[in-house]
């Protein structure tokens, strides 16, 4: 059975923080192969729910670096499985950056809009504005860096909603 499960911003922001300018060990690094940008922002959702999708067709799951899901990696298929996921594993939705909020993640579009990094917010002043969002990131390593400092056409917000795990229920 599919029940609700906390994501934990303050653990997933801590996680950010903590491995901005590292290597967590447990976790390939991808920066000569394409880029650590959404690994990075992976590690940092899955530091704040715990649970990962082991779906073979559209999971989001890590176990090594030959073994993982196309979204833990790569940009666009992680904005698929956020934007629908049913299952485990945390999910959310498309909002503007005055929405945005610490613990989400964004993504930068080029001018060709073509969609190319994905970083995670870290922290958020009022009035929500770029100059007034914080991120951290791999590849290009940063920590609270002003989104505002960034060279993109567009961005993409992505609010996370929530998680999901998947529980046994006992027989009697």
């Amino acid at each position: 059975m599919l029940i609700e499960t906390e994501y934990n911003r303050r653990a997933a922001v801590r996680y950010a923080l903590n491995w901005a300018f590292a290597r967590n060990p447990r976790f390939y690094d991808f920066e000569d192969i394409g880029g650590d940008c959404t690994n990075f922002v992976s590690q940092c959702l899955y530091a704040g729910c715990d649970v990962m999708n082991f779906s073979p067709e559209n999971g989001w799951f890590y176990i090594n670096s030959d073994e993982r899901a196309p979204s833990w990696t790569g940009v666009d298929f992680f904005r698929d499985f956020m934007l629908t996921n049913r299952g485990p594993g945390v999910y959310g939705e498309e909002v503007p950056l005055s929405e945005i909020r610490r613990g989400d993640a964004i993504q930068l579009i080029n001018s060709s809009g073509k969609f190319y990094h994905t970083v995670f917010v870290s922290a958020v002043l009022s009035p929500v504005v770029p100059q007034n969002i914080f991120v951290c990131a791999h590849s290009v390593d940063a920590r609270n860096r002003r989104l505002s400092t960034y060279n993109y056409a567009d961005t993409f917000g992505i609010h996370i909603l929530g998680a999901r795990k998947e529980v046994e229920l006992a027989e009697t």
